[in-house]
């Protein structure tokens, strides 16, 4: 390891070659494609800014709306897809119905106990008489965990978690996933 690397040519650099020339960042342009100062600052307006985020200034005029959002009514909607006309609507983007691979996977649980009412029921009752032992056989079904809905349609793929509220929840979306599956077909 004390023999000089034979692939330079004399200096070492760091990091990728630097062209000569004048700085990145001239004074008065925005980086990082932050919005335009506002004409209330005394500044002239320029167009809207090209990120996700909606111009508050008050000469702003939103774009309409893009046209995959106008093919119709939502027929359906799980989590945060959306099947309109014939395409799948995410929040990454469009993708066409047509030939989409739908899939969902149970990842929740229902519990089963004694609720703490019935315990207390019990002792205060058993002490009294043996009836109280009846209040052990109340019980109490919570369902906790996520339903994962996934979509993969020429070459995207979406997925997204959909919170199980009942020991039912996924034969309900699977009737969805169904539904859309059906549509992706014709």
């Amino acid at each position: 390891m004390t023999e000089p690397n034979p692939y330079t040519d004399g200096e070492y650099k760091w990091g990728p070659a630097q062209q000569p020339g004048p700085p990145r960042h001239t004074p008065g342009t925005p980086e990082y494609d932050f919005p335009q100062p506002t004409l209330a600052e005394g500044h002239s307006m320029s167009p809207p800014p090209s990120h996700a985020y909606a111009d508050t200034s008050p000469n702003y005029v939103p774009a309409p709306m893009s046209s995959a959002n106008a093919g119709g009514p939502p027929l359906l909607a799980i989590g945060d897809i959306t099947v309109s006309g014939d395409t799948i609507i995410t929040p990454a983007g469009t993708m066409p119905l047509k030939g989409a691979v739908w899939n969902a996977t149970d990842m929740s649980r229902t519990e089963e106990k004694i609720p703490t009412h019935a315990i207390v029921l019990a002792i205060i009752f058993g002490l009294l008489c043996l009836v109280g032992l009846f209040f052990l056989l109340m019980k109490e079904k919570r369902t906790t965990g996520f339903i994962q809905v996934m979509v993969t349609s020429a070459g995207k793929h979406h997925s997204t978690m959909v919170p199980a509220v009942g020991p039912d929840s996924f034969q309900m979306l699977m009737g969805q996933i169904n539904y859309a599956r059906s549509l992706s077909s014709m």
